[in-house]
């Protein structure tokens, strides 16, 4: 690992730098860079949602008097979104860190949606494209503190040497595409290695259909825990035929209840758990646990308590997942 000396960033409270990692194994994934950004007091840190010498050396961006135009002309530049595509920001939230608001950017092509969390400074005048991390706590030891594991939906053997717990939501386009990756890809992989937990972490400010799914989907495992999984599936690939009746809570309702009863759910059953919300104190338990992770955007996953946000390439999976598997044999 190394690591560049430190420059100017354009919030002068922070000093940016690039960090390298190569792990020595000579492959395409063995060397990796990101850039970095520090507050001055050493307090925060932050990695770079974009590549290395991609819209510049800094994740951070100054943003005017109208933040919201701002973030939306931030965002055209760093990722090359062309004009053709609108991105509004939304209203500005509260984190755990003090210094920070979060806000909810959306893309929106033709009708298709793609959304982002991103920092801004509490005074709005920078945006942080990146994760924050606060150095004065170890985030893995808190996340292996945190994570609830008992009495969860989960897939795979409970000793594997592996556990993934991912929050996800299931009106996320990047949750869908991720899910069939983990299916169909992952743990076939690495058969017999992962313990995959499930948590659900509804964006109920974007998404308008995700806190029912999320209600459904728990019910399912209420009803029996067996069909949680292939019901969970069944959302995420049908995900675009709820889009044109999203804003019909009645119609949504009727959708996630035939998807039951085609994942061998009883229908009587399901409609009167979604009817009751008998399963929502779980997703207020998991949401609460994502809050204390400072989990913010899906999906989300802690891999031996190592933190992977967002979908991103398998090689990003694999290169974690081989950690893991490296340092459990270590232990032995």
């Amino acid at each position: 690992m190394s690591l560049d000396p430190f420059h100017k960033s354009p919030d002068p409270e922070f000093l940016d730098s690039t960090i390298a990692v190569d792990d020595g194994k000579n492959t395409k994934t063995s060397k990796r860079s990101s850039d970095i950004s520090v507050t001055k007091d050493g307090h925060y840190l932050v990695m770079s949602f974009l590549p290395v010498g991609g819209a510049g050396a800094s994740s951070i961006f100054p943003l005017g008097k109208d933040a919201n135009q701002e973030i939306a002309r931030a965002v055209h530049l760093a990722f090359k979104v062309p004009d053709s595509v609108t991105v509004e920001a939304g209203p500005f939230r509260s984190t755990p860190f003090p210094n920070f608001q979060i806000t909810t950017i959306t893309a929106n092509s033709a009708g298709k949606k793609q959304t982002l969390d991103a920092y801004v400074t509490r005074d709005h005048r920078y945006l942080i494209l990146g994760n924050v991390y606060d150095m004065a706590s170890d985030p893995r030891s808190k996340a292996l503190r945190t994570l609830v594991l008992q009495n969860q939906p989960e897939t795979g053997p409970r000793n594997a040497p592996v556990t993934m717990v991912e929050f996800a939501d299931l009106e996320c386009p990047t949750c869908a595409m991720t899910h069939a990756f983990l299916e169909n890809t992952l743990l076939p992989k690495y058969q017999g290695k992962i313990r995959l937990v499930f948590k659900e972490f509804p964006l109920t400010m974007i998404h308008e259909w995700a806190m029912t799914a999320a209600i459904a989907n728990q019910c399912a495992y209420r009803i029996n825990p067996q069909d949680y999984l292939p019901y969970r599936t069944l959302i995420f690939q049908h995900q675009s035929d709820f889009e044109g009746i999203k804003a019909n809570a009645s119609a949504v309702r009727d959708l996630l209840v035939d998807y039951g009863k085609q994942a061998g759910i009883d229908g009587l059953q399901l409609s009167g758990c979604i009817d009751s919300k008998a399963s929502l104190p779980r997703i207020e338990e998991n949401v609460k646990e994502a809050h204390a992770l400072d989990v913010n955007s899906t999906p989300t996953f802690f891999i031996n308590g190592n933190i992977l946000v967002g979908g991103g390439p398998p090689e990003n999976f694999y290169q974690v997942i081989d950690d893991a598997l490296q340092a459990s044999r270590k232990k032995k």
